[in-house]
């Protein structure tokens, strides 16, 4: 069957579902395959379960006409995505970085509903499976899409815009993440510029953060460019930081002066994503006031730059992810925090490579200069390093919960981040 055909079919049963146990009434059925499983092996079910057609790539569970053969599912859902998005015909905003995509997606769609129909990659699903999955959740009322891109190696980032096809794009930043990919910090550049080329190929325009000299020089001589910044040199909208914590506060210099946003996110080393969003918003034309109600309106979650209070503890819930990069940002941050007690709860920063032990190591070098009163360190690389005879290292999460729930710590100000890997949320309602 063909892309068009297909697409006939997808007019008529708009929604796509992968997983044969939540299965939308009527959808289409991509039976995709992982490392451990055959997604053919699930279409029969997932008709059963509501589906109207499943796609397969195996012909022996071509069963009857609902079953829809193909060459390959993954490769005809990416297909059929891109059909879609050129269907649509409307801008497309890629978001690319090592370090606060999701934040800024999110705020670049809040600012952008105030004026606009905005569909946006649902949670982190930023892959060359979930970038498709977003552009298919696009319908006719859409009038701007935003799109999550991650990737982990060489090449990931042009192949999801070869999917995508933005015409806008947006780098956060750049920083020591997945080198076991990337193999350097030049291989995480190069692969991020890959979004940088593919808008300067296709004639779209980037937003840039003209403070960030790595993403200037990855820009390089790509003039159609909209400019924000975080320091008072360069060009563009500028933003300054006022307070990081508990909660950011900045201010942004728009035509006609200043104006303060009080946000709900903790961490100063989010101005560069709140101005990121203010600034695509401006180039859309929504007004200052409607930015600033927008982005004061919005409340991460998701374990990304929470602020939260127990009973017992104040915790800095920033455990999504972590890197060296956004590790250093947390601990620098956190010592504008002012607590009679403060701890740190770190978990180990995955997808390292040959870079792991020395990154951290780093870090526990850096925590033996913070004064801190309890440091908690969990996982096998933060157990390899020389640490001071205060720091409590375990091997894994559960001697952790352990210790918590003997030792009870109460009245501390607690910042908990590591990889997504160590599932260090698990420890927060000991606290």
């Amino acid at each position: 069957m063909s892309i068009i055909e297909l697409y006939e079919i997808f007019t008529k049963h708009p929604k796509i579902s992968t997983d044969s146990r939540r299965i939308e009434k009527d959808s289409l059925f991509f039976a995709l395959k992982g490392e451990n499983f055959n997604g053919n092996t699930y279409a029969t079910t997932a008709l059963e379960n509501g589906a109207a057609y499943s796609i397969v790539d195996e012909a022996a569970w071509q069963l009857d006409e609902r079953y829809i053969l193909v060459e390959n599912v993954l490769t005809t859902l990416q297909q059929l995505a891109t059909y879609h998005r050129l269907q649509i015909d409307i801008p497309i905003i890629a978001i690319t970085g090592t370090n606060g995509k999701t934040t800024t997606k999110e705020l670049v769609t809040e600012v952008l509903s105030k004026n606009f129909r905005v569909d946006c990659t649902k949670g982190n699903l930023n892959n060359h499976i979930g970038v498709p999955l977003t552009l298919l959740s696009m319908s006719a009322s859409t009038q701007i899409g935003v799109v999550e891109m991650g990737a982990n190696h060489p090449g990931d980032i042009v192949e999801l815009c070869e999917i995508a096809l933005p015409n806008l794009g947006l780098i956060t930043n750049v920083g020591m993440a997945h080198l076991e990919g990337f193999g350097s910090f030049e291989g995480v550049k190069q692969t991020k510029a890959e979004l940088y080329r593919f808008i300067e190929e296709t004639g779209g325009k980037i937003f840039l953060n003209t403070a960030n000299s790595h993403l200037r020089e990855m820009a390089g001589n790509l003039a159609d460019r909209i400019s924000y910044k975080t320091l008072s040199e360069g060009e563009g909208i500028e933003g300054e930081l006022i307070q990081s914590a508990p909660l950011m506060v900045f201010q942004v210099k728009f035509p006609k002066g200043w104006l303060y946003i009080k946000t709900n996110l903790a961490g100063g080393y989010n101005l560069e994503n709140a101005l990121a969003a203010v600034c695509i918003g401006n180039y859309f034309g929504v007004s200052p006031f409607e930015i600033v109600e927008a982005i004061e309106a919005y409340k991460p979650t998701n374990n990304r730059s929470q602020f939260v209070k127990t009973a017992k503890n104040q915790l800095l819930m920033d455990a999504y992810n972590a890197n060296p990069t956004s590790m250093n940002a947390a601990l620098e941050n956190f010592t504008a925090f002012d607590a009679p007690l403060k701890g740190v709860i770190l978990g180990d920063m995955l997808e390292l490579g040959e870079a792991s032990h020395e990154e951290h190591q780093k870090i526990a070098d850096k925590l033996t200069g913070l004064n801190l009163d309890l440091v908690l360190l969990t996982g096998k690389e933060f157990a390899k390093c020389q640490t001071p005879s205060n720091f409590i290292i375990f091997d894994d999460n559960s001697l952790l919960i352990n210790y918590l729930e003997n030792e009870k710590p109460q009245g501390y100000l607690f910042l908990i981040k590591g990889s997504r890997g160590m599932k260090l949320e698990t420890v927060a309602d000991k606290l």
